[in-house]
């Protein structure tokens, strides 16, 4: 039996925001492990590149292709749940939010999570997909063991005994090592979280964010450009009970407010960008301090439905607060108008090879624009500040670094280059994008 395939080159695939699209040969949908190894090989002796594209939440071209496009939607199986050994092991096309659902009535939990459930598990680990933490990780630092398709049609399983220097790579790979075909993630009982939001000054979260870090299990706060005003989220671990949100203020706040007011507001600074600053003096003070307890995975993301463009730095820890004061300094002495705040989150070092936290206590400064808006020159400041400090791009995320620079700042950059070479010497798993960053 073959994975279900179209040809001819007619078929455009976009990502989520629009800003990348790529026109495949052929398009394959496998349904199991073997169908996913023989389009690898068929791709491979066709002279074709293979790329795995989940949901397309990466702002990059990161699983851009013109050969053969591997959708994963009919490997989304649950294959094992262990309560007793604490893991869960599921195909590469699972989404994060089915997994959620499953974990949760199984009584279990990942430990961290993004703040959005849309992505397949292998998009999310591949490029680095995080929350924020002050002990606990991304969803790479999570996995315990994956499956991964080679060039050659292989199939290896990794793990820290089992492949160990694949997998030290391959639970963050880019795509440039094989397709991952299944992940097992560690999980834990269900806990429950208690969400602390409130506004606070900048100036307040800026003097006391070492504090803030230390004193909460997941800290994170949002900056609007324009303004001295911050909305911050504390969640920590609660015994309960359980005090979710009236469905009334969830919905005005998470989906009205969130999702519609911004929206419009985000068209209307689109349409006349001198409104911007008086808008975002008003989105600042739109949400008020409120404190719930809920469900893990249900604090931890959000819907996200007004769409746009996004770069993230990850910068050591220390860093943050000097980088972000640039930043503030720098769009105030400019004439941009920005209409997205800034979001920052933190993760602890981990011992990935390409994890932007990769042996470095970290911070991210994540900024973003309205589709379709003109982000470059604001991209092209915050990048030169982040850089500046040593920073590590999301792989995910818009960026220009090259593998020069990326060299400078991973330490074990030439550890997985090496690797590719040794699996993927034809590069059948290579783009462009993946030629700029790790070089050819």
């Amino acid at each position: 039996m073959s994975a279900t395939s179209t040809t001819g080159g007619t078929t455009t695939w976009r990502n989520w925001a629009g800003n990348v699209t790529a026109t495949p040969r052929r398009v394959v949908t496998p349904a199991s492990v073997d169908e996913l190894a023989d389009a690898v090989r068929r791709a491979a002796e066709d002279g074709l590149t293979a790329k795995a594209v989940g949901t397309g939440h990466s702002f990059t071209a990161a699983a851009a292709t013109e050969g053969v496009l591997i959708r994963p939607e009919r490997l989304t199986a649950i294959r094992r749940i262990d309560a007793d050994a604490g893991t869960v092991t599921v195909e590469a096309g699972l989404p994060l939010h089915r997994l959620n659902r499953a974990l949760h009535a199984a009584g279990l939990s990942l430990t961290n999570m993004g703040d959005i459930m849309e992505q397949t598990v292998a998009g999310a680990t591949s490029t680095g997909t995080h929350g924020t933490g002050r002990a606990s990780g991304s969803l790479s630092a999570q996995v315990t063991a994956l499956e991964l398709v080679t060039a050659d049609g292989s199939v290896l399983t990794c793990s820290a005994s089992r492949n160990a220097d694949v997998f030290a790579a391959a639970r963050l790979g880019l795509g440039a090592l094989g397709v991952v075909a299944s992940l097992t993630f560690a999980v834990e009982p269900a806990f429950l979280l208690t969400a602390r939001e409130e506004p606070m000054p900048f100036a307040r979260v800026t003097e006391e964010f070492g504090q803030l870090v230390a004193d909460n299990e997941h800290f994170e706060f949002y900056w609007f450009p324009h303004t001295g005003n911050c909305n911050t989220k504390r969640n920590n671990r609660s015994a309960g009970p359980a005090a979710p949100l009236p469905a009334l203020r969830g919905w005005l706040d998470d989906e009205l407010l969130s999702n519609g007011v911004f929206q419009a507001a985000c068209a209307l600074g689109k349409a006349v960008p001198a409104a911007i600053p008086g808008i975002a003096r008003l989105s600042s003070r739109a949400l008020s301090a409120r404190t719930y307890t809920d469900t893990a995975y249900k604090v931890f993301t959000s819907p996200r439905r007004v769409r746009f463009v996004e770069m993230e730095y990850a910068v050591p820890r220390e860093a943050a607060v000097p980088a972000l004061r640039e930043l503030k300094a720098m769009v105030e002495r400019s004439d941009l108008r920005i209409s997205f705040p800034v979001e920052v989150r933190v993760a602890p070092a981990d011992d990935i090879t390409l994890s932007t936290a990769s042996g470095r206590d970290s911070a991210y400064i994540a900024v973003h624009m309205y589709r379709g808006s003109r982000y470059q020159e604001y991209f092209t400041a915050v990048e030169r500040i982040m850089t500046a400090h040593e920073g590590r791009p999301h792989w995910g995320k818009l960026h220009t670094r090259d593998a020069a620079y990326l060299a400078g700042v991973y330490p074990r950059f030439g550890e997985f280059t090496a690797l590719r070479d040794r699996l993927d010497p034809a590069r059948v798993f290579g783009n462009d994008y993946l030629r700029r960053i790790l070089g050819d």
